[in-house]
Parts: C-alpha cells; sequence; structure tokens
C-alpha cells in the first residue's frame, strides 16, 4: 500500500553522497492536496469543543444576522 501511494506522488528524491534520502521532490499541485488533507483534520480538532448547533439554528442564525 506504501509503495502504491508513494508511486501516485511521483516523487524525485534529492540523496547525500551516501545514498541517503534528504529531501523530496513532488509537483506542487500533489503539495497543495495533501496540505488540504492534513488541515481538515487539524480544524477538525481545534473545534472540537465547540457547542453544536443544528442546522436549522444556523440557518436562523445566518438570517438574524442577514448573512442569509
Amino acid at each position: 500500500m506504501k509503495k502504491m501511494f508513494e508511486q501516485s506522488l511521483h516523487p524525485e528524491y534529492i540523496t547525500d553522497e551516501k545514498g541517503n534520502r534528504k529531501s523530496v521532490v513532488i509537483f506542487s499541485a500533489v503539495f497543495e492536496k495533501l496540505m488540504e488533507d492534513i488541515a481538515d483534520p487539524v480544524a477538525y480538532a481545534e473545534r472540537r469543543d465547540e457547542p453544536i448547533m443544528s442546522h436549522g439554528d444556523l440557518l436562523q442564525e445566518l438570517k438574524r444576522d442577514g448573512l442569509l
């Protein structure tokens, strides 16, 4: 699984004189997608303790605030 995932990224490795991987180069679109995938659970974790609001209450609040 890891190898298949790695191949789909099409990485290029920068190595030291001993052949040890030091850096990796990937397409910017791949990098941006990875950053989005990381940001989603981080945002969820940051808001975990916020009160829950029903969809109806949200709509009511948006209307009250003139946003809907």
